[in-house]
């Protein structure tokens, strides 16, 4: 388990829980340094003050804001630490709410709330077992790295976990993103439908990183002296023609991948073209003369 990286107390109402924060998440990514192409050599980067023109250590750098062109003023670790926030070692609950009303837009990185030491204990799995029992989720405000957080708090197992949640104003309006107006028919979402029911799983299902193991073919295959793999041929990319016939080859192909070879497809009905109209005959218009009739 990595170490805790903030401790302090969840409170709601005169209920104090002691815990410690986890980190609920590592990265598998794999790291890439930058080198020089033609010696190999590593390319680093060096903090240089502009004003002595010399490189200085982490020790002798801190935070600043600049307030105008000619004026910095120094942010130190200690004015942070010292801030008169009342969530500065507490994650204060402002309210529970319904989990479907939280938009998962809005969530961000997730923590684990580790009880601190026995006194903790039964706080711990009251909050735990009142959120599980309730199924609602605690909305929260607490302070991390340097700035007050809106958070979120839920059950997972047996132990509470924390969610960093984005402020309402840092969330961006998805309205200029809406597809333009289109005609879609009941069978087309019915045959969506038909699909999503073929790729339905009782849980989640165990998915690959294809890059990382892609990345680490690559690595291995040149660390040994060797040309990489040869990338597959690309599909060809094309404008989908006949809807239906994609959904319906999906459904088909998504049943067999399940073992259901001989699984009835049902064949989706197709849109009704409009009928065309013939268009009108033209009749030739007959040529007359200026001239008036004979009298018989």
């Amino acid at each position: 388990m990595p170490r805790p990286i903030w401790s302090g107390a969840v409170s709601f109402g005169l209920v104090t829980i002691p815990i410690k924060v986890v980190p609920a998440t590592e990265s598998h990514n794999i790291s890439l340094r930058q080198i020089h192409l033609e010696d190999g050599g590593r390319i680093r980067y060096r903090k240089i003050c502009e004003l002595e023109d010399k490189q200085v250590s982490d020790a002798e750098i801190i935070k600043g804001y600049e307030v105008d062109k000619d004026t910095v003023v120094a942010v130190t670790d200690e004015d942070l630490a010292d801030m008169p926030l009342p969530t500065a070692k507490s994650i204060e609950i402002a309210a529970f709410v319904p989990a479907q009303s939280i938009d998962p837009v809005r969530i961000g990185d997730s923590y684990y709330l580790e009880p601190a030491g026995q006194v903790a204990a039964k706080p711990y799995k009251l909050l735990r077992q009142a959120l599980e029992r309730s199924s609602k989720v605690a909305v929260a405000h607490f302070a991390l790295r340097g700035r007050e957080r809106l958070g979120l708090l839920r059950v997972k197992g047996e132990a509470i976990v924390l969610h960093s949640m984005h402020w309402p104003d840092e969330i961006r309006s998805p309205e200029s993103l809406a597809p333009p107006p289109v005609e879609l028919g009941d069978s087309e979402i019915d045959g969506a439908v038909e699909l999503m029911d073929a790729l339905t799983e009782d849980h989640m299902p165990d998915l690959t990183d294809h890059y990382r193991e892609a990345l680490e073919e690559v690595i291995a295959a040149k660390a040994e002296g060797k040309a990489p793999p040869a990338p597959e041929e690309p599909q060809p990319a094309g404008q989908v023609v006949d809807l239906m016939a994609a959904l319906n080859a999906s459904v088909k192909a998504a049943k067999e991948s399940r073992g259901e070879e001989h699984a009835t497809v049902h064949e989706m009905p197709k849109k009704k073209a409009a009928a065309k109209k013939a268009p009108a005959k033209k009749t030739a218009a007959k040529k007359t003369s200026g001239r008036k009739p004979r009298a018989s």
